[in-house]
């Protein structure tokens, strides 16, 4: 008779990972997966263009880069800083980071985007949250190791 064994397939473990890892890789993961969602909403028709004040501005791909990456180096840079003292504000960051970066989906729902535009920069909103939550716990899991 023969006995079966379930495998347990890949772990699903988030690797640990050093601090400009952590920022720098998160921040660059975030940006590119941003610019694909641009490529694809630019090809779907998206003008990424609103008026603001009768004028007509355009947002990408300047705003996407600049709108990416600024609020991730300046809040994983700070959650990497605290965390020498603290290693529960990686926890926090990650809760906060995630938080904002979904709630202002709402501006740009606001914003008079076309619908392609508007959907895919809310897309854009959303590929943070899994990068932010990724490179806190990524960091949290090296320092715990230490």
């Amino acid at each position: 008779m023969t006995t079966a064994t379930a495998t347990t397939g890949y772990p699903t473990r988030v690797p640990a990972l050093n601090r400009p890892v952590a920022v720098l890789g998160a921040t660059g993961a975030a940006l590119l997966a941003n610019l694909i969602v641009w490529l694809i909403g630019a090809a779907a028709g998206g003008t990424f263009e609103t008026t603001n004040n009768g004028q007509v501005q355009s947002v990408a791909p300047g705003g996407i880069i600049v709108m990416t990456v600024v609020p991730m180096l300046i809040g994983l840079t700070a959650a990497a800083l605290l965390s020498y003292r603290w290693t529960g504000v990686l926890r926090v960051a990650a809760v906060i980071g995630s938080t904002l970066a979904i709630a202002t989906i709402a501006m740009t729902v606001a914003a008079d985007f076309d619908t392609a535009s508007t959907v895919a920069l809310s897309i854009t909103h959303l590929t943070l949250a899994p990068a932010i939550i990724a490179a806190t716990e990524g960091l949290r899991r090296k320092l715990i190791e230490a």
